[in-house]
């Protein structure tokens, strides 16, 4: 059986908008940015054909207080080298901090990247460094993942999963 592509799931942008006027629909927390987590992110998230993995600086904690809130299991959380020459040298050349660590991760199966920091220095990257399929998706911080974001990745997951 072919292994499902990979969902990297950043926290804060995608899940948790930054918006003047955001909703709060989630529970009220001793964190106030939980009270901007749509909790039907979750049933949205479950929907789609891809293994979840956490990749946000919420590391761990995103099991321990998104998850629960969105009736999501606890899932993977990418984490990355600490390497403070390869770090400076990507912050040069404008790449993202969590680019090379992801394609390591995923280690060739593809995936999808959800983050709101993305920028075409990390698309170039992934398409030369990467041997698969990877879409990176760029999610407006002030809205935060939309129906049109879901509808993007649930029709390139459809895709990547025929042509496999």
């Amino acid at each position: 059986m072919v292994a499902l592509p990979l969902l990297f799931l950043d926290v804060d942008g995608p899940l948790l908008p930054f918006g003047d006027g955001i909703a709060h629909r989630g529970p009220q927390h001793d964190n106030p940015l939980l009270s901007r987590l749509d909790p039907l992110h979750g049933p949205w998230l479950a929907a789609l054909p891809c293994e979840l993995v956490w990749a946000t600086t919420w590391m761990d904690d995103a099991n321990e207080l998104l998850a629960p809130l969105l009736g999501l299991p606890r899932l993977p959380v990418a984490t990355w080298p600490d390497d403070p020459s390869t770090e400076d040298q990507d912050a040069r050349e404008g790449l993202h901090w969590k680019t090379r660590g992801l394609v390591a991760h995923a280690a060739g199966r593809p995936f999808i990247w959800v983050d709101d920091e993305l920028t075409d220095k990390d698309r170039d990257w992934v398409h030369k460094n990467h041997g698969a399929k990877a879409l990176l998706h760029r999610v407006n911080p002030r809205h935060g993942l939309t129906d049109a974001d879901y509808l993007e990745l649930d029709t390139w997951l459809h895709k990547a999963n025929s042509n496999s």
